[in-house]
């Protein structure tokens, strides 16, 4: 596992810090159930780390490492749930919220696709889970060149030869495929049938908690193959803890998730940022600025700025697999101003951000930081967490139609982790559209449909002052 993954992994022993992701996908019908499989099953074969679990040595100072699973058995992986025939677009949300905050089985491969049928006018939907150490978003999109059609029924093509699945039967009690009927109502029933996840606890026991500052902090205290790694991650920790996250009212964590969606016509964008010298991502961003000030506003709290996390990917190769992207973060404006100079502002922000970044430093202290001891590593984490108020990231799909063993996706909405954030807005363009998944903390945002009302209010207000 490279040293970025590895720093993941160890952060989820927070579980606050999962770094989970997630889509809704929207089909028009369900999918035959028979070409799905047989897809999926090619694709873990060409993709291995599908069919892997993560094994941790026995020494600390070894990073974990991918093993074949050799009990895998895709089943335990793909899975059907079904809302009866009538279900809406609410219900389908919150079952996805509930379904996509699930825990993985560390023992197990990282990864779960749920279909869901049973919604009105016989649409369905997929959500797909992968942990961040197999990919990040834009691998996994081009992960999912290898089970997507460039029309409904496409002809075989020359390399289908079938791919025997040679794993063993499920231990364990892991389900077989069949179908989950879901009542009103029920939807947590959904979360403990079709989620086969254990929660792992946090290593953080006995004394561990009050000494963490001291571990940061006192790299002397840690053994002497760490300190030259301590040091580097007190220095990163202690810039962070100066300048604490800037909202007032979005302070409290839980491990509860919300989820929402919306989307905006891609070329309105595309004009809008064209026409002030701007990208789609500033635009992306300026609005999600704009909106978390107008939450606090009517809050009774005025902002000036808050702090976004935002990844830029670093991806230069065709590759699905692994992580290419440089976490970064930025003071956004979110105080009263006009669309079209908040868009300026970001713009300014973000080039600046940009030009900063080298991933070879990111590898460098994750590096570092996968030698010191876990509980050094969560606590640097969480300080670097409690700096950040919400996250922003912006992923690029296909702009034309793309199927699904027979079924046409209609729309994909991404559910990015929110990593101890308030909350997650992330986009992927598809079809002419930015599709958004918006993820919130209920218990940091308290009104979370109101964020997305104020979502989409910012968005028009840009794209109105950009044409006139």
């Amino acid at each position: 596992m490279a040293a970025f993954e590895a720093v993941m992994w160890e952060l989820e022993r927070d579980p606050h810090l999962s770094s989970m992701f997630a889509n809704l996908t929207i089909l028009d019908r369900p999918p035959d159930r028979d070409r799905l499989r047989s897809r999926l099953v090619r694709t873990c074969e060409r993709v291995p780390r599908l069919r892997q679990r993560v094994v941790t040595p026995s020494g600390r100072f070894s990073p974990p490492e991918w093993h074949d699973d050799p009990e895998f058995d895709l089943d335990r992986h793909l899975r059907w749930v079904d809302l009866g025939g009538s279900a809406d677009s609410a219900e389908l949300l919150r079952v996805t919220a509930v379904l996509s905050k699930q825990p993985f089985d560390r023992s197990r491969p990282l990864w779960e696709f749920v279909v869901v049928e049973g919604l009105a006018d016989g649409r369905a939907a997929m959500l797909q889970r992968l942990h961040h150490t197999i990919t990040d978003g834009e691998g996994g999109i081009r992960l999912s060149v290898e089970f997507l059609d460039l029309e409904r029924d496409p002809a075989p093509a020359g390399d289908t030869t079938p791919v025997t699945e040679s794993a063993p039967a499920p231990v364990g009690g892991a389900t077989d495929g069949t179908t989950v009927v879901a009542a009103p109502g029920r939807i947590e029933r959904i979360a403990s049938t079709t989620a086969a996840a254990v929660r792992q606890p946090v290593d953080l026991v006995g004394g561990a908690v009050a000494g963490l500052a001291d571990a940061v902090t006192h790299p002397g205290t840690l053994p002497e193959r760490t300190t030259q790694a301590a040091q580097t991650v007190t220095s990163a920790v202690r810039q962070v803890a100066m300048d604490p996250r800037h909202s007032p009212i979005w302070r409290a964590r839980s491990l509860d998730r919300w989820f929402g969606v919306t989307q905006v016509p891609l070329a309105d964008v595309v004009e809008a940022a064209h026409s002030v010298d701007a990208t789609v991502n500033d635009v992306f961003v300026a609005g999600a600025a704009a909106a978390a000030g107008a939450y606090h506003r009517r809050a009774g709290v005025d902002v000036t700025n808050l702090r976004v996390s935002i990844p830029i990917s670093t991806r230069h190769d065709r590759s699905a697999g692994g992580n290419a992207f440089s976490p970064s973060q930025a003071l956004v404006p979110t105080g009263e101003m006009d669309p079209i100079e908040r868009v300026r502002a970001v713009h300014q922000i973000l080039s600046r951000v940009k030009g900063e970044q080298a991933l070879s430093s990111v590898d460098a202290v994750s590096s570092w930081l996968a030698l010191l001891p876990s509980v050094v590593v969560v606590r640097a984490g969480q300080q670097i967490a409690g700096a950040v108020d919400f996250v922003c990231s912006n992923v690029k799909a296909a702009p034309f139609d793309l199927f699904m063993a027979g079924a046409l996706i209609e729309a994909n909405y991404p559910i990015g982790p929110l990593a101890g954030t308030a909350f997650n807005l992330t986009t992927m363009s598809y079809r002419g559209q930015m599709c958004m998944g918006l993820v919130a903390d209920p218990a940091s945002v308290d009104d979370p449909e109101a964020l997305l009302a104020d979502v989409e209010a910012a968005y028009a207000e840009i794209l109105d002052a950009a044409r006139s």
